[in-house]
């Protein structure tokens, strides 16, 4: 029998060892490894369920529909429509470039529009969809889906746009919307949407939050990769709030394109007399040409830019706002579908400022229309009495100054209803010089001059009422007495709103009531209204003032007489200048508006109410650089006689406001 080799069974034994060695690590890593998949697969697994599901299924937000904007009628000023656009997915397309000249060729593609999407493919996923061109027709749509196979990559998405029908006639209190910027992202996911739009300006911006409603949620099954694969059903969200105005759109739109005539026709650009006028100025007819395709002409038959103003009519009673018209206007259409850095510029350089809403932010020195404040103050401080008398000679003379009246050879003997209806200048002086700068200044903001008026749009201004204190406070310097008589004739430091002068105007005629303008219809409120605290006979002597404004022999303006409605008018001319009158210009004749460039006119204002007897409706018309009162009575006239047609306005539903027992006729001077 052989023997083993002792070597050979070291070996054995040591392969045996190691043998067992591995097969225990190996078992222990297959236990391990066991173990490990039933912790996942069984311990686990509704935690990593719930994870795969979620991994499998996202939500996507839905942007809600956003609320209306309605007059008091009923009638929409802004609305949505459905908005078709088109996105490109560039991982479907071999060739970007290619893929949008391909659509070029099919519908309107800006070289700008281009270029941004260019820009968001290179910093975006290949599967993430950019939009190329929206706001497009049904029309469009129909072409590009037609062209569908040789447009790789290009897919129709269909959403809701914000639409204006009344455009630039309401866009100074509709406001508009337009894309959020990045300065405007407050976290909340729905204003990071690629199509979701925010107020701007007016009543859009205002009411932005309650009008944005809330977003809808929907699911949407993805791969790994977060690649959309389906779309489920979801919650559409709510709809945001409807905002309804007091304004009645059918004045609205009269207003303001009353205005915009101002004394000029308005003639189709087909018409002889305008390309006879166009060949005239040489100007292109695109910086001519209104958005109807009109042109404003003069008398003398040549082409003159729209009236740059403004245009408000409220109930003396309730504040509520009719009409508040301010021109030129802009189409806020643009805004929503994308305004090219051209089109903004020319808003921004237009000496107009189309951007402005002249009835609320706008301010000028309120002139003559100022003078019921000063005779106000003056009859409730005592320094004058309804018969008191001043005689004009045409001038006043305060220590080596001279003030003129606009009459150069002077109105006689005068007294305050004298003094109103033929706004004689030098007795104004006088009544402010008596009365003094204090006392007119608190009158002034009793009747809502000098402050916000808090209506429900932004942009606001407050004008400007002086004292002694804000000029020593804002200037350094002491209040003159020079100061005080200027004043009187609401020049100098004086400045107003349109909309202050309206509110002004509705205080004087409803009774000394402190109504405030509302643009909102609410619900009715049992709260009673403020009294101004003034005189109610002191106050009746103004407003026979006001109403031989219109309607004496020797009225300022008799041509706001609206003859066929039976109703008389009451108001108040006024004429702003914007530039000093020299000593030699006086004495060689002064230069006449028409004869002086537009920025140096005089600015035209008149304040009015009707009817005379029993007050309903107050308008305040402003006429920037307009020449002149002249010019914006009649627009103020045609304003207010459409005025009382509203909601079928009938004499018969008058109530006279009741201030104090009839006075005695009076003699007219002439």
């Amino acid at each position: 029998m052989r023997m083993k080799n002792p070597k050979d069974q070291d070996t054995k034994r040591a392969f045996t060892r190691r043998s067992l060695l591995l097969g225990a690590g190996q078992l222990s890593l297959v236990g391990a490894l066991g173990a490990r998949l039933y912790y996942l697969q069984v311990v686990e697994a509704d935690r990593y369920r719930t994870l795969s599901e979620e991994n499998q299924f996202n939500l996507e937000l839905l942007p809600p529909t956003r609320g209306l904007i309605l007059d008091r009628n009923g009638i929409l000023v802004a609305s949505n429509e459905d908005n078709f656009r088109v996105d490109l997915v560039p991982e479907q397309t071999s060739n970007v470039r290619a893929t949008i000249d391909a659509l070029r060729q099919v519908v309107h593609v800006a070289e700008w529009d281009v270029k941004r999407v260019l820009k968001e493919v290179a910093r975006k996923r290949s599967f993430v969809p950019v939009t190329v061109v929206e706001n497009l027709t049904r029309d469009d749509i129909s072409r590009v889906a037609v062209n569908a196979p040789y447009l790789p990559g290009i897919r129709i998405e269909e959403g809701r746009s914000r639409v204006y029908p009344y455009a630039s006639k309401a866009v100074n209190i509709t406001g508009y919307v337009a894309a959020v910027s990045d300065t405007e992202l407050t976290g909340d996911p729905v204003l990071e949407l690629p199509d979701f739009r925010i107020g701007k300006s007016g009543i859009e911006k205002l009411y932005d939050k309650e009008m944005r409603g809330s977003a809808g949620r929907r699911q949407v099954e993805v791969n790994a990769l977060g690649r959309i694969i389906r779309k489920l059903p979801g919650d559409d969200g709510q709809q945001g709030k409807n905002v309804h105005l007091t304004l009645d759109m059918n004045l609205q739109v009269f207003a303001h394109e009353r205005l915009e005539r101002g004394s000029s026709e308005r003639v189709p650009i087909a018409d002889i007399r305008v390309q006879e006028a166009l060949a005239r100025s040489g100007v292109p007819k695109r910086y001519l040409e209104n958005d109807d395709g009109t042109v404003f002409l003069d008398n003398g038959g040549k082409i003159v830019p729209g009236e740059s103003g403004a245009a408000i009519v409220m109930d003396v009673h309730t504040g509520e706002v009719l009409t508040l018209a301010s021109t030129p206007g802009f189409d806020p259409n643009n805004f929503n579908k994308g305004l090219s850095a051209r089109d903004w510029e020319n808003l921004l350089s237009n000496p107009r400022h189309p951007l402005t809403n002249k009835a609320i932010a706008g301010t000028y020195p309120p002139g003559s229309t100022f003078k019921m404040i000063v005779a106000l103050a003056a009859l409730e401080a005592g320094v004058i009495g309804p018969e008191t008398e001043v005689y004009c000679n045409g001038h006043t003379d305060l220590g080596n100054a001279r003030f003129h009246c606009w009459k150069r050879w002077g109105h006689g003997k005068m007294d305050v209803k004298d003094a109103l209806e033929q706004s004689c200048d030098v007795y104004f002086y006088e009544a402010a010089k008596r009365v003094g700068i204090d006392r007119i200044s608190e009158m002034a903001r009793r009747f809502g001059l000098g402050e916000t008026l808090e209506i429900e749009l932004p942009g606001e201004r407050s004008g400007l009422i002086p004292t002694r204190e804000w000029k020593l406070a804002v200037r350094g310097e002491r209040w003159q007495k020079g100061e005080t008589l200027i004043t009187g004739i609401g020049q100098g430091f004086v400045l107003a709103t349109p909309l202050q002068l309206a509110v002004m105007t509705a205080r004087l005629v409803n009774g000394g009531y402190a109504v405030r303008p509302t643009l909102i219809q609410r619900q009715e409120s049992n709260a009673p209204i403020p009294k101004v605290n003034v005189s109610r006979g002191n106050l009746a002597h103004v407003l026979e003032g006001m109403r031989r404004v219109v309607n004496g022999a020797n009225g300022s303006a008799r041509s706001a007489k609206i003859p066929e409605s039976g109703f008389q008018v009451g108001g108040k001319t006024g004429t702003a200048q914007v530039r000093r009158i020299t000593k030699a210009e006086r004495a060689t004749g002064v230069i006449q508006n028409e004869d002086l460039p537009w920025r140096e006119r005089d600015h035209g204002l008149f304040v009015g109410y009707a009817p005379a007897d029993a007050p309903r409706y107050a308008i305040a018309v402003v006429l920037e650089h307009g020449g002149g009162s002249k010019y914006a009575v009649p627009i103020a006239r045609d304003i207010l006689a459409r005025a009382m047609t509203v909601d079928g306005f009938e004499a018969s539903e008058a109530e006279p406001v009741e201030i104090l027992p009839q006075s005695q006729p009076e003699t007219d001077q002439g």
